[in-house]
């Protein structure tokens, strides 16, 4: 099949290359703390310079800039208690739904690609983005904290900004567009993400999701 022999022609180096943003993304789903989601975010500003797959130097440039900022802004909030077991009661269904519909979602969308007779380079490109979205949402689900969503809602994101260039690439002919709109959008939705934990930390005392019954009008 075209996909498969998309990626196993891949050389060391690029493999290394498109595989740190997911491994810094499995290690912020495997791994609890905010530590080890600033970590992730800074894997991630390490590895945007070279994904050429983003976009222009300047694009990759301004995504470097923004996982920085979302890392720095996860370590300086203020540490939060950790989530009450017993008001928890659908943590694991949450978790298991979002690890299932995540995992469905992958295999539905990447079968889909690998149906198309597309290039090498658009294939791995179209099917990358998927997984780091589906990576977003699979953090987003089972983690569960307000402050901590910056890093889910920076992977999708991330992802959509792979899509969007694929896309228009794939165009002929090519026609202009606004390349730097879905970093636009994803640094305003990590920036109110930000604002909306503050809020809710000051009103219930939790930036837990779980923990949301604590919120009264």
């Amino acid at each position: 099949m075209h996909f498969l022999d998309a990626w196993s022609q891949l050389e060391p180096w690029e493999a290394l290359r498109l595989a740190l943003p997911a491994i810094a993304l499995v290690l912020a789903i495997l791994l609890p703390g905010r530590r080890t989601a600033a970590l992730a975010a800074l894997l991630l500003a390490i590895a945007s310079p070279v994904l050429v797959e983003l976009g222009g130097l300047w694009l990759r440039a301004g995504w470097f800039a923004l996982w920085l900022a979302i890392g720095a802004r996860i370590v300086a909030a203020e540490r939060d208690p950790a989530p009450d077991p017993s008001a928890r009661p659908g943590g694991f269904e949450s978790g298991a739904v979002g690890l299932l519909l995540g995992t469905a979602l992958f295999l539905l969308i990447v079968a889909a690609i690998a149906r198309q007779d597309l290039a090498p380079a658009l294939s791995r490109t179209v099917s990358y983005g998927i997984a780091l979205m589906t990576l977003g949402l699979i953090h987003l689900m089972l983690r569960r904290h307000l402050q901590r969503a910056m890093l889910s809602l920076g992977t999708l994101g991330f992802g959509l900004q792979l899509l969007d260039n694929a896309a228009h690439s794939a165009q002929i002919p090519s026609e202009p567009h606004v390349t730097s709109g879905v970093l636009l959008g994803t640094a305003l939705a990590a920036a109110l993400t930000s604002r909306l934990a503050e809020a809710r930390a000051a009103a219930a005392g939790s930036v837990w999701v779980s923990q949301a019954h604590d919120l009264h009008d």
